[in-house]
Order: C-alpha cells, then sequence, then structure tokens
C-alpha cells in the first residue's frame, strides 16, 4: 500500500471528560430548546426556531469557535470535540450551521489572517463556502471568474447559505482558486425546496458583486476544509442513527399487538440487533476519523473515506427500520421519524457519495479500478 495505516493503538479513542461534559451540555441544551414540533413546522416554512437556538449553541455554549485557536478568540479544540457537538446534533436533526459555518467554513478561514475568523468564532457573524452541498474533498471544486474584483456567476445548491452572513466564494486564478469574502446581502440567495428543510439548500447569484481575497492560494484549504466536513458529518450520521435505533427499541418494548409485546418476536429482534451491529460499526469509523483529523494524522483521508463510505449509508438504513418498524404511527407527520430520514438521504450526497469515497478509498489502499 502507498498510504502508512496507523495502527488504531496510536491514536487514543476513548471519549475524555472534558469530551463527555461537552455532550452533557449539548444534549441538555438540545432537550429543552429543540423540540421536533418546532423542527417539523419547519416544513411549512416557520423557521423562527433557528435564530434562537443558534445562538444559544454558538453564543451561549460557545460552540462557534471550538475549532479556532485561543489566540484567534477560540478555544482551541478539535475534530475530536466537534464530533461530539455533530453527533448530538443529528440525534435532534437540529437545524442549525455548525457544520458549515463551524467546521467547514472555519476551517478554511484557519490559513487566513483575516479578522472574519474571529468574528465566525465569537458567533457574530456566520459563513458558508458557496460550493454545492454535494461537492466531495477530492471532487471538482465550482469557481467563478472575476472581472477586477467583481464576481459574476451563479452557485447551486449551497448549504448554510441561508443562514450565512458571509459567502465565501471559490474563485478561479492563474495559479488555482482564491477565496472572496462576500457579504450576503450582496448577493441573491434564492432558497430551494429541499427534501431536508432543517438544512435547506439555496442558488447563488452573483451579479457584478465585489468581494474581498481572503485566501489568494485557496485550492489545498478548500480540500482540507471539505475533508474536515465530511469526516465530522460521519459523526452526524451516527447520532441520527442512535436516535433511530433507540427510539424505535424503546416504541417495540411498548407496543402490543396480538396480546403480546412486539418487541418479543423473533424477526424483529433479528433486525434490531442488525441495526445494532452496524451503528456500533459507524460509530467506531467516525470516531477514529475524528481522531485523524484532530493531529493532522497522514491516514485522515482514507480514515475519512472509510467512515464516510460506511456512515452515510448506514444512516439511511437505521432511519429506513425506525419508519418501518413504528408501524402505522411511523408514517405520520406528527411522528419525528421523518425527520430522520429525511436528514439521512440528503446527509447520503453531501459532501461526496459514499460510492466517490470507496472509489477514493481504492485509490489510497491501491485496489484497482
Amino acid at each position: 500500500m502507498t498510504n502508512r495505516v496507523n495502527p488504531v493503538a496510536d491514536l487514543d479513542l476513548l471519549p475524555g471528560e472534558i469530551e463527555e461534559d461537552l455532550r452533557a451540555s449539548v444534549r441538555d441544551l438540545l432537550a429543552d430548546r429543540c423540540d421536533p414540533a418546532a423542527v417539523t413546522a419547519m416544513y411549512d416554512g416557520d423557521r423562527t426556531l433557528v435564530e434562537g437556538l443558534w445562538k444559544a449553541l454558538a453564543v451561549e455554549l460557545g460552540l462557534a469557535g471550538l475549532l479556532v485557536p485561543e489566540e484567534r478568540g477560540g478555544h482551541g479544540a478539535s475534530a475530536r470535540e466537534a464530533a461530539v457537538v455533530l453527533e448530538e446534533l443529528g440525534r435532534t436533526a437540529a437545524p442549525v450551521p455548525f457544520l458549515t459555518s463551524s467546521v467547514i467554513a472555519t476551517t478554511l478561514l484557519l490559513g487566513s489572517d483575516s479578522g472574519l475568523l474571529g468574528e465566525l468564532a465569537s458567533g457574530a457573524r456566520t459563513a458558508a463556502l458557496a460550493v454545492p452541498w454535494s461537492t466531495g474533498p477530492d471532487g471538482n471544486i465550482a469557481t467563478l471568474t472575476a472581472d477586477g474584483d467583481r464576481l459574476t456567476g451563479t452557485i447551486t445548491s449551497v448549504a448554510g447559505a441561508i443562514e450565512a452572513d458571509v459567502l465565501l466564494v471559490p474563485v478561479a486564478t492563474a495559479s488555482g482558486s482564491a477565496i472572496h469574502a462576500v457579504a450576503a446581502t450582496d448577493a441573491t440567495v434564492t432558497p430551494v425546496v429541499s427534501l431536508d428543510m432543517t438544512r435547506q439548500l439555496a442558488d447563488i447569484t452573483l451579479d457584478g458583486v465585489s468581494g474581498t481575497v481572503v485566501l489568494a492560494d485557496a485550492q489545498a484549504a478548500v480540500r482540507r476544509a471539505l475533508r474536515t466536513g465530511a469526516g465530522l458529518l460521519a459523526a452526524e450520521q451516527v447520532g441520527v442513527a442512535r436516535w433511530c435505533l433507540e427510539t424505535t427499541v424503546a416504541y417495540l418494548k411498548v407496543r402490543r399487538q396480538f396480546g403480546r409485546v412486539v418487541g418479543g418476536f423473533q424477526a424483529l429482534k433479528h433486525r434490531l440487533a442488525d441495526v445494532y451491529t452496524r451503528v456500533e460499526s459507524a460509530a467506531a469509523a467516525a470516531q477514529y476519523a475524528a481522531a485523524t483529523l484532530a493531529v493532522d494524522d497522514p491516514d485522515a483521508a482514507l480514515a475519512v473515506a472509510v467512515a464516510q463510505s460506511y456512515c452515510s449509508d448506514l444512516a439511511v438504513l437505521a432511519a429506513e427500520e425506525a419508519v418501518q418498524l413504528h408501524g402505522g404511527i411511523g408514517m405520520t407527520w406528527e411522528h419525528p421519524a421523518h425527520l430522520y430520514l429525511k436528514r439521512a438521504k440528503t446527509d447520503q450526497i453531501a459532501l461526496g457519495t459514499a460510492g466517490s469515497h470507496r472509489a477514493r478509498l481504492a485509490e489510497l489502499a491501491d485496489l484497482p479500478g
């Protein structure tokens, strides 16, 4: 193999006290402020939940600056802590721009001396990388062309753009690409009806808009940001899958049919056992990806490809099983199961499909095509 594969023993994969305390704090806040009924209301156009919930997470808990170094106004945490947050956000299908702003945009700006990074860390502003949400770490990065400092063009299906104050726009240069920061108010941001309205996509149109260069040579930084996003998206997918499994198990313990508890039927036990073993495997893959990203391990690209190859499909399986095993109630609008199925299906093609990550994994492992 071309790439060295470190033994897992090289990395401490056990959660520490800080991670457990962080998990408890995030879970308590989401239990208080992220009611499933309010999340469901977003499909009727009611987005009032988003602003208050994001302020509580970003400012009150200080999560917006989790990945920002202390000397630049953040907490100096790592991908491991960010993975804890994303798993809890996945458990509630929380409609906040943590992944798009506090992970992807923030990681992109770590190599810049722009003061925008400090504003993101404080929660005063949010940002979104203006590329289609399906763009993977090794995919083609859509870029605009600039006429001087004026940008013109359209970028479709951008995640986080609706909540963003600043758009980070890749622009083609002679040497590769640069990142221009554009005020969201200077662009036309058109929300599009999305399968997952808790992470609604938008089309961005720029018509002679002026931007500020925040990264002159950005190609490597963009790929690093997308890789970090893909690796930590796996943690969110694990959170989705855990909610689906735990909620379904709890339901089948009390649901009675034919005079007995449904969970006692052997066929259903087998289905739940299958989901359980897969969820545990997904958790291990996601945790390893976060650990490698946290220390910039040489195997991070491989670990991210493994995690996304597995976790994206597993989350869909768990959500489908949750809907089916809840029976009639699982098909209703009032039950939150549909929120998780929609999140899982959209995550399945976000930041690169499972197939594209498997293809990348084959390259890294020197497997023939």
